[in-house]
């Protein structure tokens, strides 16, 4: 029933565009378990949610509607105008999760042009976003609006993970005024936790795109990090260790390739590097472990309202073919499915317009925090990062296999887990 009803809420373009036909997409709901499961686990499958979520974004924001189509729900308990800010939530988390699959560019396959369509409207979306000129500007500062660091730095991370498609075609005019935009940024002072590595993204793109890239936020940003590790792949978001999921939304992927910028560049040692990349490969372990047979995780800490996004670490391992050896690629990719599968054809996870709703798994407007909206919940879109992977590598082409969990919990004998200093 779940997937009849997300099929009815895609474009019939974008259905065929992926193969995927009218009469398909009505008869689904008649097909045996196994049938959906396989639907689920498919490389189309993914790329007809990304492109679901995406599509009111960039429709609206490359023709500069965004601020007039887009709604901008919030838990009726909150008393914070988040208009100024919930515009660049959406696009910047928005691109952090796709760019990967657009970097993969165009090509003569049906996906490739689908690809197309896509790059175009991202680069009409950004070129909208960053000119002063235009209805849909974003707020990229102000003291008042400190959100605008948290969301810069995740277009900032989307254009170091797309830059042969979303940065070096832009013309100079949009170049200069992504960069005036970011800069701008500079003048917010981040909070003394995960916020630290936003002020860092930023930086490390700067510097990427060849601009005076500040070393000193960035090394501040990675040795207050180190001071944070607490072990075992697992940094506390400030001093303290908080039980939640921003080792996934934030710090493991942001890490990563902020660690990665200033290391080929010679700015830091490689064992820096090695360091975080193997903490970031445990922390991703422990999250495929975390997967239930019935494809749930655990709903602990704040920010439940980014859905899937929470996976990003494992999914970011699985696009950098970095997982452990006792996990395969394509169990990855079955436990992966069924948490997006159960998560995105919840009743009540998209309004009548395609716009994502506030909730775990469906609409639960109370499961968010005062410093959600419409804007914010764009962060799943993290956890379908190995749409980056080309079509022909294992992750999309290997036979459906067990994850762990699943394994355990039907009497499978496995090697015991082990933790990393």
């Amino acid at each position: 029933m779940y997937r009849r009803r997300f099929l009815s809420l895609v474009p019939p373009a974008a259905l065929m565009g992926l193969g995927i036909n009218a009469a398909d997409a009505r008869t689904s709901s008649e097909n045996p378990v196994g049938m959906q499961k396989k639907n689920a686990e498919s490389r189309k499958y993914w790329i007809a949610v990304l492109t679901k979520i995406a599509d009111p974004v960039l429709e609206s924001l490359s023709r500069g509607r965004l601020k007039l189509d887009m709604p901008v729900e919030v838990n009726p308990s909150s008393k914070f105008d988040r208009t100024k800010v919930t515009y660049l939530e959406a696009f910047g988390r928005l691109m952090a999760g796709m760019a990967p699959w657009l970097e993969l560019g165009i090509d003569s396959t049906a996906e490739g042009k689908l690809r197309e369509k896509y790059i175009l409207l991202a680069r009409k979306s950004l070129a909208n976003a960053v000119n002063p000129s235009s209805p849909d500007f974003m707020q990229f500062t102000s003291q008042k609006y400190e959100q605008a660091l948290v969301d810069a730095s995740f277009l900032a991370h989307s254009l170091i993970r797309a830059p042969k498609q979303l940065w070096e075609p832009l013309d100079a005019e949009t170049k200069r005024n992504v960069i005036n935009a970011l800069k701008s940024t500079r003048n917010i002072k981040p909070t003394y936790n995960n916020w630290l590595l936003f002020t860092a993204m930023i930086e490390a793109f700067l510097m990427r795109a060849g601009d005076d890239g500040d070393i000193v936020r960035i090394d501040y940003a990675i040795k207050k990090l180190e001071e944070w590790y607490k072990g075992d792949g697992i940094y506390g978001d400030g001093p303290k260790f908080h039980f939640d999921y921003y080792n996934s939304f934030v710090i493991h992927p942001m890490l990563i390739d902020i660690v990665k910028t200033v290391t080929d560049r010679g700015l830091e040692k490689q064992e820096v590097y090695n360091t975080v990349l193997e903490r970031a490969i445990r922390y991703a372990a422990i999250q495929e472990r975390t997967i239930s047979p019935e494809g749930t995780f655990p709903p602990v800490g704040r920010s439940l309202v980014y859905r899937f996004g929470a996976l990003q670490a494992l999914a970011h391992i699985a696009l950098l073919s970095r997982l452990p050896e006792n996990i395969r690629p394509e169990q990855v990719r079955g436990a992966m499915s069924l948490v997006i599968k159960r998560m995105i054809e919840a009743p009540g996870t998209f309004d009548k317009n395609g716009w994502l709703t506030i909730g775990f798994c469906g609409h639960q407007v109370d499961v968010g925090e005062y410093y959600m909206s419409t804007g914010s919940l764009y962060l799943c879109t993290a956890g379908l990062l190995p749409l980056g992977l080309p079509a022909n590598d294992v992750f999309w082409t290997g036979a459906p296999a067990d994850w762990t969990s699943k394994k355990l919990w039907s009497g499978v004998n496995m090697p015991a887990d082990h933790s990393i200093p």
